[in-house]
């Protein structure tokens, strides 16, 4: 028996041991019970069987708005699949209609007869099959089923209802010897996160409007049973979202003092589309047995440090466990034949704080560790727990590495298989593998080998079924599309289709921990990964739109072999390189993990903190089939650093916050470095999707080869308070370069719009008139205008300001005066007041606050050249308001500046920065309008064509300029001090140099 079939032998047998025995003799060949897992399966009687009937919504992508309305009752298939022999017999299982015809499809009905036949056809049984009002049958999982006596020790229970609902409760029977107490438990709802019983009322539900109807998570009581037991209701839950176990339960610290079994009971009750309560079956409970051995003993993984292939990371191990004896004579054994013959380790053992070490392991072996206490209380063997010193290759599993193989049953088989064992690394060698969609795993990465490709294939796992339906809204940019508001509770129709469907993508993890994709190998869509947005009109097989999918995951990683070197670009070689400690350039970038056609998101990570992605090359083998590169949305602790992109057609680098979860989650502390590519969106991109706070991110060594929207972008469109951006301060390593952009339609785009797209959120259409432009569109009513604040740029010198980028088409297409370009941009949000509407404005915020201001920018050291070449009308151009859906810098056609033009601003500072440009141009180098506050020192600006000045004030006060300089015909060439403004006024319109003064 090799080492991959042992592996697999005791994952399988190691999780069947404890059913089977439990099983008790049976006398009746004919005998039949549920499976553990059923679901449709009420109880099962000496002659007869109750399937649960009942109701709920499920929609699929391709199921009518109308028709979400489904009955639970199951089919023949369904029932059969969830039924088994009560003994060891094998049996044969038959349906029959009430009138004894053989029913092979169909749901069951009242009547039916299920008739169990033993093999040998000499027994015969029927069951009377009825059905009765119940929920779907939930799941109660223990996260460890054995406990040591006299030890303290976390106790975790998982819950999950059968079936979604709104305003759910949920019962959790704990038995007697348990202590339940409002400040010793914890509980995750849907993944919300973890909080104390006692705070369960006051949790954050998330960003929503005022049209909402949920106020708080829930509310949790604890009651004692009458048999010393303790019941733990939870009531209130929205359950509608589906995103792994409803209920995770943290008991801290139990002891244990008797000696036997601890039976855990729950079930649930649903308010919508009926009330049903759950049987309570087999699936709805869950065993604890108790021992005097040590039940706690484990490996400890490292998490969250970037992975390393250094030799001790497979020869050196450390242990933990906890003891209520930490002074008895313990020894590590270990075993290299699966347990056949055990040996004592030369271990370092700390007995009292419940540590060992162990370093010099044979490499590419299997081991088994067990502790051995030899006295006291927990005297005997703990738990065993198994490692596998090396890298485990994939082939060994009985995959080739051929093309065109559907590889995908096998991977999944053998990631499981490592992730029973406790974890380990699973290597990729030279080959390809094409593959559906791979289930990652807790503690369980992947390692691609320089010559091995990983491919997707099409038919990935479909998108899952929901509560709600997105039709109302896949996507769009309208403004008016009532779509996305029509039902204020519909998480699905919150953001565009991509962000809400997780399953169909070529690598998923849902709420699993510690996971890693390394390798300098290659990892390609193939072409069968999807970009589009109306992906779900697609054949079935045709939907997979997602890369890597990582949902309400911690510590995750992907990238290249690592180096500490920072990664920039030879624009000469069009290419990026290492810098060497001595300045020099370093050409060999094998180390890179090379990404290619990834479809709709290279990775798309939702609720997902720990994350870190690095020296990653995308696009080098094809440019085609590709969207956004790194969509984190509500996503914490990121760094994303050595990234390089050849070309994209959306957003490289995207914080950002959505409704997806079901619930909203802010977003902070971004670590981003060395970031280089072109794409036919934004380089770095706050937004469009911000349903809750994006905070402290930190941006260095940025280059910008072409962006066809914005190279820094930072939009806050659904309400969000965007604060503390940081470009250039050095807040990630030293700054070791200039950041450079190039070809970007706007270098920087700073923005508010009040889309407004969040649960609970309320529109109307109305008609008003926008600086002399009248509109007929939706209006948000309930959901405050987003704040941005704090946003510090520094150091980066821009050129070429058009839209240049390559995607789809030639690298680079020189300016020729038809590429769109926009200047610099600073844009709050005003709703129209009274005097603009048609109508009556019949409504107020629910802060009072009708306009949005972007507070405390902040410039240094910044140069702007652009295009120019704009007459002097175009001073006249007038920007409209970014209303529902309008969020682009398109949407602000041409402004009166060419150099930075601010409106609905607090606090703008610009020091030692130049803007100029090519061609001559009539505009301002400067605008500001409603601007309240700002200083400018140190600043240098061409005056633009035939304009006799070089800023322009429009309702601004507070407006400082101290040692600006300007130029009249040619930059550097004879410059003209500006004198000082000290401009209070903000009622008029002015420029400066004032002529008449």
């Amino acid at each position: 028996m090799n080492i991959y079939t042992a592996l697999t032998v005791f994952a399988i047998t190691g999780f069947c041991f404890s059913a089977n025995a439990r099983q008790k003799a049976v006398t009746d060949p004919c005998a039949i019970t549920m499976r553990a897992h059923a679901t449709h399966i009420a109880s099962v009687e000496r002659e007869s069987i109750t399937v649960i009937n009942g109701s709920t919504y499920s929609f699929t992508v391709d199921t009518p708005e109308d028709q979400g309305l489904v009955s639970t009752v199951p089919d023949v298939t369904q029932l059969l699949q969830q039924i088994r022999p009560q003994g060891n017999n094998t049996q044969q299982y038959e349906v029959l209609t009430s009138d004894g015809m053989v029913k092979k499809e169909g749901r069951i009905a009242n009547g039916d007869k299920l008739v169990v036949t033993t093999r040998d056809g000499k027994h015969t049984k029927r069951y009377s099959l009825r059905l009765q009002a119940f929920a779907l049958n939930g799941r109660l999982v223990l996260d460890q089923h054995t406990l040591t006596l006299n030890t303290p020790a976390n106790l975790v229970l998982y819950y999950t209802a059968g079936q979604r609902s709104p305003d759910a409760s949920v019962r959790i029977l704990v038995p007697a010897g348990i202590n339940v107490t409002m400040d010793n438990t914890t509980v995750n709802v849907i993944g919300r996160g973890d909080v104390l019983l006692k705070d369960l009322a006051t949790q954050s539900i998330g960003r929503v409007g005022t049209n909402y109807s949920y106020s708080k998570v829930g509310d949790v009581t604890i009651t004692k049973a009458a048999d010393g037991g303790t019941v733990v209701q939870f009531n209130h839950l929205d359950l509608r979202p589906a995103n792994g176990a409803d209920l995770r339960l943290v008991i801290r610290d139990v002891v244990l003092t008797k000696a036997g079994t601890y039976r855990f009971q729950a079930n649930y009750t649903t308010a919508s589309p009926a009330v049903l309560t759950s049987a309570g079956t087999l699936s709805e409970s869950a065993t604890l047995t108790t021992t005097n051995t040590i039940t706690s003993f484990e490996r400890v993984i490292a998490k969250g440090a970037a992975f390393s292939d250094a030799p001790g990371t497979y020869t050196s191990l450390q242990f933990t466990w906890r003891s209520n004896n930490p002074g008895a004579a313990i020894q590590l054994m270990q075993s290299g034949d699966q347990g056949k013959s055990w040996k004592v380790s030369k271990a370092t053992i700390d007995a009292r704080k419940g540590q060992a070490a162990i370093t010099g392991l044979a490499g590419n072996q299997l081991y088994s560790f067990r502790l051995q206490v030899k006295d006291g209380e927990h005297k005997g063997f703990s738990n065993t727990i198994r490692f596998y010193s090396g890298k485990m290759d994939i082939k060994g599993f009985g995959v080739s590495g051929e093309d065109k193989q559907d590889n995908t049953e096998i991977i999944n088989k053998a990631i499981d298989s490592l992730y029973r064992l406790g974890g380990g690394v699973l290597l990729f060698s030279k080959g390809t593998y094409s593959v559906r969609t791979v289930h990652l795993k807790s503690n369980v990465w992947l390692y691609i080998d320089k010559e091995a490709t990983l491919k997707a294939l099409k038919g990935t796992d479909a998108p899952e079924s929901t509560w709600f339906s997105d039709r109302k809204y896949r996507s769009g940019l309208s403004p008016t599309d009532p779509g996305p508001y029509a039902d204020p509770e519909n998480y699905m129709t919150k953001q565009d289709v991509g962000h809400h469907y997780f399953r169909n993508g070529m690598f998923f993890a849902e709420r699993e921990d510690n996971i890693k994709i390394i390798g300098n190998g290659h990892i390609t869509g193939d072409g069968n990964l999807v970009t589009g947005d109306k992906v779900m009109s697609n054949a079935p097989d045709n939907r997979g739109d997602k890369m890597f999918v990582f949902k309400l995951c911690t510590n995750i990683e992907i990238g290249g072999l690592q180096r500490t070197e920072d990664l920039w670009y030879d624009a000469e070689k069009d290419e990026p390189y290492y810098i060497k400690k001595d300045g020099s350039k370093d050409a060999d970038i094998s180390n890179m993990l090379q990404i290619d056609r990834a479809g709709h998101f290279v990775l798309l990570a939702t609720g997902t903190d720990g994350i870190y992605v690095h020296n990653s090359y995308f696009s080098r083998a094809h440019q085609g089939n590709v969207r956004d590169i790194y969509d984190f949305m509500g996503c914490n602790n990121v760094t994303a650093t050595n990234i390089y992109c050849k070309v994209s057609s959306d957003d490289i680098i995207k914080p950002g916050s959505d409704c997806s979860l079901g619930f909203t989650r802010p977003a902070s502390h971004y670590m981003v470095r060395n970031i280089i590519g072109d794409t036919n969106c934004n380089l770095f991109q706050i937004g469009s999707e911000t349903a809750d706070d994006i905070m402290d991110l930190h941006v260095d060594n940025i280059y910008v080869l072409g962006a066809n929207k914005a190279g820094f972008s930072i939009s806050t469109n659904d309400g969000a308070h965007i604060k503390d951006v940081h470009l250039n301060c050095g807040h990630t390593g030293p700054i070791h370069s200039r950041s450079k952009m190039y070809r970007a339609t706007t270098p920087f785009f700073i923005s508010i719009s009040n889309r407004g797209r969040i649960l609970g959120a309320n529109v109307g259409k109305y008609a008003f008139t926008d600086h002399g432009d009248k509109h007929n569109e939706l209006l948000v009513k309930n959901v405050n205008i987003g704040q941005v604040e704090n946003i510090i740029i520094n150091g980066i010198d821009i050129f070429e300001v058009y839209s240049g980028s390559s995607y789809s088409g030639k690298r680079w297409k020189p300016y020729d005066g038809t590429q769109k370009r926009s200047s610099p941009i600073i844009a709050g949000y005003k709703l129209p007041g009274g005097e603009d509407m048609e109508g009556k404005l019949d409504f107020t915020l629910p802060n009072g606050q009708h306009t949005g201001y972007i507070n405390n920018v902040v410039f240094n050291d910044v140069h702007v050249l652009v295009k120019g070449g704009n007459p002097l009308s175009d001073t006249a151009q007038v920007s409209p308001e970014l209303g529902v859906g309008q969020y682009n810098v398109t949407n602000l056609k041409v402004q009166p500046s060419f150099g930075l033009w601010a409106r609905h601003v607090k606090a703008l500072s610009v020091n030692v920065c130049s803007f100029n440009y090519e061609q001559p141009d009539g505009r301002y180098a400067i605008y500001l309008e409603d601007v309240l506050g700002a200083k400018f020192s140190g600043i240098k600006m061409m005056r633009g064509k035939d304009n006799e000045a070089v800023i322009k004030l429009k309702e601004a006060k507070d407006v400082f300029v101290d040692g600006a300089v300007y130029y009249n015909t040619m930059w550097g060439n004879t410059p003209v001090e500006l004198p000082r403004i000290s401009y209070t006024s903000g009622n008029s319109t002015t420029s400066f140099p004032d002529k008449g003064k």
